[in-house]
C-alpha cells in the first residue's frame, strides 16, 4: 500500500474523530463546557494529532523532491536567500526612536531590528521579482 493511501486513512480517520468528539462537545451544552472544559481536550489533542501528521507529510515530500530535483540549484537558491536575509540584517537599524508603545512597553531593539529586517529583505527580494519579470517579458518580445 501507497504512503499516500496510508495518510488519506490516517486522515479519514482522524476526520471522523474530530467530527465525533464535536458532537460530544455540542451535546453537553455551552455553559457546562464553559464552566468545566470538559470534552475540549479530545478535540485538542485529535488537532495537535492532524497538525503533526501534516507537518510530518509537508517535511517528507519536500525532502523527497529536494533530492529527486536538482540538489545543487535547490542549495544556491536557499543559500541566495539567506544571502538577502544576512545583508538585510546588517542594513537593518535597531532604533526604537519614535516608535509607539506596544501594550505599555517600549519596543526591544532586536525586535526594531527584526522588524527592519523583514522588511527590507522583503523590498530587495520584490525589486529582484520585479526585475526578474521584465527581463523575461523583454527576452520573450526580442526572441519572437
Amino acid at each position: 500500500m501507497g504512503l499516500h493511501k496510508i495518510f488519506k486513512i490516517v486522515a479519514l480517520l482522524l476526520g471522523l474523530a474530530g467530527v465525533v468528539f464535536w458532537f460530544l462537545l455540542v451535546s453537553k451544552g455551552d455553559e457546562y463546557v464553559k464552566m468545566t472544559g470538559e470534552g475540549v481536550s479530545p478535540m485538542l489533542y485529535t488537532g495537535y494529532i492532524i497538525m503533526a501528521i501534516v507537518v510530518l507529510m509537508v517535511l517528507l515530500f519536500v525532502v523527497s523532491g529536494v533530492l529527486a530535483g536538482n540538489v545543487k540549484k535547490t542549495l544556491m537558491s536557499v543559500g541566495a536567500f539567506l544571502a538577502v536575509v544576512l545583508i538585510s540584517y546588517a542594513m537593518a537599524s535597531g532604533s526604537t526612536e519614535g516608535l509607539p508603545l506596544v501594550d505599555n512597553k517600549v519596543v526591544s531593539e532586536s525586535t526594531s531590528r527584526l522588524v527592519g529586517t523583514g522588511l527590507i529583505a522583503f523590498y530587495i527580494l520584490a525589486v529582484v521579482a520585479i526585475i526578474s519579470m521584465v527581463f523575461s517579458g523583454v527576452k520573450k518580445v526580442t526572441t519572437k
